[in-house]
């Protein structure tokens, strides 16, 4: 669990409110930082060495609030399209609710920084990884190979994000997007489903066929 106080939470606090649509975790200034943090800017090297060493934790810091919500829900759905009903409607609250967070996350992705890509590479991998592992443990899709969920959960992950803006800054278009996100989702497991199905019928044909000859 990525759990900050003191100083620390001061400053990510502070970024998190400073950031606007123009800038990067790395471009902001350590004065600027602290002052908005109310610290001292020798403040900041107590208990950050540099820029991306402060970014991997405000990435953290992000990744953790909102990560532990979605797999409560996941852990708790009956099934496939509630789980991703659920699932959607907390993230998109949640981006809602967090704007400068969702900034973030979208804008380090194609950062400066490449230790900030990498780490946020690293939390969408484990975010698809941990959805996928949801989805096989509670059975919510029958008869589709492991490695596919996992293919699956990698793109949905990365659509929802690619969303994320959208929503924010649209509000006359979100349910749109919601439903959108649910269906794009649903039709890739019932797509994967319906393929496996078809798969089954052609093995079961051509044994019948093979043992009629």
């Amino acid at each position: 669990m990525n759990v900050l106080s003191g100083g620390k939470l001061k400053l990510v606090e502070a970024a998190l409110r400073l950031i606007t649509s123009t800038r990067s975790l790395t471009s902001l200034g350590l004065r600027e930082l602290a002052r908005e943090a109310g610290l001292n800017p020798n403040t900041f090297y107590r208990h950050f060495s540099n820029l991306d060493e402060f970014g991997l934790q405000v990435l953290g810091y992000i990744a953790e609030d909102m990560k532990s919500g979605v797999r409560q829900l996941r852990q708790m759905a009956d099934s496939s399209e509630q789980a991703s009903r659920d699932t959607v409607a907390f993230v998109y609250s949640y981006f809602l609710a967090n704007p400068a967070a969702t900034t973030v996350a979208v804008r380090e992705l194609h950062g400066p920084s490449p230790v900030l890509r990498s780490a946020l590479e690293g939390q969408l991998n484990a975010s698809a990884r941990e959805m996928a592992e949801d989805i096989l443990e509670r059975e919510l899709v029958v008869g589709v190979a492991a490695e596919l969920i996992h293919e699956i959960s990698h793109m949905t992950i990365r659509y929802i994000l690619f969303r994320a803006m959208d929503y924010i800054e649209k509000p006359d278009q979100r349910e749109q997007i919601q439903r959108e996100t649910e269906r794009f989702i649903n039709r890739q497991f019932r797509g994967a489903m319906v393929e496996h199905m078809n798969e089954s019928v052609l093995r079961n044909f051509l044994r019948n066929t093979k043992a009629e000859a």
